[in-house]
């Protein structure tokens, strides 16, 4: 939808606004990848990007990474390298021609920015359900 606009609200929530490269680039790299998520209907009825974001993380082995981040506690990293592999092709493919980066390049921005926004996104230590990004956003008052 408003890759933009979701972009730009990631960006806030990660605490940049439309500064440089650092956390706008972030914010539109995540922008770039929710968006393609909430727009691709694999997800199963009913779910957001953000669930369904996590469950391709969990199937992909990274089920402490992502729990560390929804969870209190300290956040796991987790390596571009381990995005690319838990993402589809085509999905990181999209996500890299809308942020105007390689694939590689977008990997390692998901890979950094991600743990950050789905803690933040998750204050109650739990996925919200349903609902779009931009209505989970703006629910924590960003």
């Amino acid at each position: 939808m408003a890759g933009n606009d979701l972009g730009s609200l990631l960006g806030s929530l990660l605490g940049g606004g439309s500064q440089g490269g650092g956390s706008g680039n972030a914010g539109n790299i995540l922008g770039a990848l929710l968006g393609t998520l909430d727009g691709n209907p694999g997800g199963g009825g009913g779910a957001n990007a953000l669930e369904g974001l996590i469950g391709m993380l969990t199937k992909s082995g990274l089920l402490d990474q992502a729990q560390s981040w929804v969870g209190a506690g300290e956040n796991k990293p987790v390596s571009g390298a381990q995005i690319a592999q838990a993402l589809p092709d085509e999905t990181l493919q999209k996500v890299a021609q809308h942020a105007g980066v390689s694939t590689e390049q977008a990997a390692d921005g998901i890979a950094r920015s991600l743990p950050e926004a789905v803690d933040k996104l998750t204050p109650a230590g739990e996925v919200p359900k349903g609902g779009s990004i931009e209505d989970l956003i703006r629910a924590q008052a960003l």
